[in-house]
């Protein structure tokens, strides 16, 4: 046969069955002709004992001298150990972004996470990675490609940056279950957005307001005393939402709520006299353990941000939320002399640097306590006047 030309390809007539021409210049450089009429240009090799052959792509969209300089290639590859027969089936059996997630869910979070962590990684999964990102290949995915996505979500940094942490984890997982190769992790180099910390918490103006608002709420049967008692056991027991939520009375005693679990596991909450006794005066209903009750006969309250917006609407404190009330005890807290350690074990954080971060002080104990030190400062100077 001789050497492979575009005339000579054109030339060539289908037969009743598929044949392979091959090119008299490049040993295993050749054509397939189809009985359709279709022509694509291959190369053949062997590898560790094995012939492989591999398609180049189609002619007419292909020329017979790009596909000679392509079948080059790939036989240079073949001679540095590679194998692209292989490495092309491999890419077609890689599970997609989406399809990735759907395993680090079931496989990973499910047995070694919270459950809300299942269900925050799953919504940012199905509303912010996956319309981006989700048809492409996990062993083709690059670092251009996780940039971009961390670009088109700046103006909401923090679901960027959560997004990238979500992929970072799961390119990890791809990697220890052989889905790609070793330390190749495209979300390596991806520099975070800055996330402006939320600094809201009540000052004393605001608690005497939420206070007098709750009252007459509750006066004026606008919320149960249920829903009454569950913002003010937030507030005096700086407890997460879901904790007094899905409070039973098998963890209540005089002194504690003896939490079995918790977002970082089994926690011992101090229960002040105030909140005891505001316990005291919910009524329990038969065969149901919760604490904050529902109109249902079984089960909890389940939805405190309804009535929540209503109340910090009435007060004035529409940019509030719920944690911030946590917040709120903390700052509290911290003005009042409670050392960080402390304020830690109450709150129960795992670590410190988070306990900090709750511990805003107020702009009005700042300056006051800036005062006090110029104050003592210049009585030693003595005048300045």
């Amino acid at each position: 046969m001789p050497k492979l030309t575009k005339r000579l390809v054109e030339s060539l007539s289908p037969e009743p069955k598929e044949r392979i021409l091959w090119d008299d210049e490049l040993a295993g450089f050749g054509v397939r002709i189809y009985p359709t009429g279709r022509r694509v240009y291959v190369v053949q090799y062997r590898l560790h004992g094995r012939t492989r052959r591999k398609n180049l792509g189609q002619h007419g969209i292909l020329t017979a001298e790009e596909a000679r300089k392509d079948a080059k290639l790939v036989q240079a590859d073949v001679a540095r150990g590679s194998d692209p027969s292989a490495e092309r089936k491999a890419r077609l059996r890689s599970p997609t972004i989406k399809e990735l997630g759907e395993r680090f869910l079931t496989d990973h979070v499910a047995l070694h996470c919270k459950p809300t962590t299942l269900y925050d990684y799953r919504n940012m999964l199905r509303g912010v990675v996956n319309p981006v990102l989700g048809s492409l290949k996990v062993s083709e995915i690059t670092f251009t490609d996780i940039q971009a996505f961390h670009l088109k979500r700046r103006e909401t940094p923090y679901q960027a940056n959560r997004g990238v942490m979500v992929l970072s984890k799961m390119l990890n997982l791809a990697e220890d279950w052989g889905l790609r190769p070793m330390n190749t992790n495209p979300t390596r180099r991806i520099k975070r957005y800055p996330e402006e910390e939320k600094k809201r918490y009540l000052d004393e103006t605001e608690q005497e307001r939420l206070g007098t608002v709750l009252a007459n709420m509750l006066q004026n049967e606008e919320i149960t005393r249920y829903v009454f008692a569950a913002f003010y056991l937030l507030l005096l027991t700086g407890c997460r939402l879901g904790e007094i939520q899905k409070l039973k009375w098998d963890y209540v005693t005089r002194t504690h709520l003896e939490l079995p679990d918790s977002k970082t596991g089994r926690r011992r909450i101090p229960l002040p006299r105030e909140a005891r006794a505001l316990l005291d005066t919910l009524e329990r209903r038969e065969g149901n353990p919760y604490v904050i009750l529902g109109s249902h006969s079984e089960g909890y309250y389940n939805d405190l941000q309804k009535p929540w917006r209503k109340i910090r609407e009435r007060a004035g404190l529409s940019d509030v939320r719920v944690h911030d009330l946590r917040h709120t005890y903390a700052s509290v807290a911290v003005m009042n002399g409670i050392d960080p350690f402390t304020l830690k074990e109450i709150l129960g954080h795992k670590n410190l640097s988070t306990t900090l971060r709750y511990a805003h002080l107020s702009d009005d104990a700042v300056q006051k306590a800036a005062g006090q030190i110029a104050n003592r400062l210049a009585s030693a100077l003595g005048s300045v006047a």
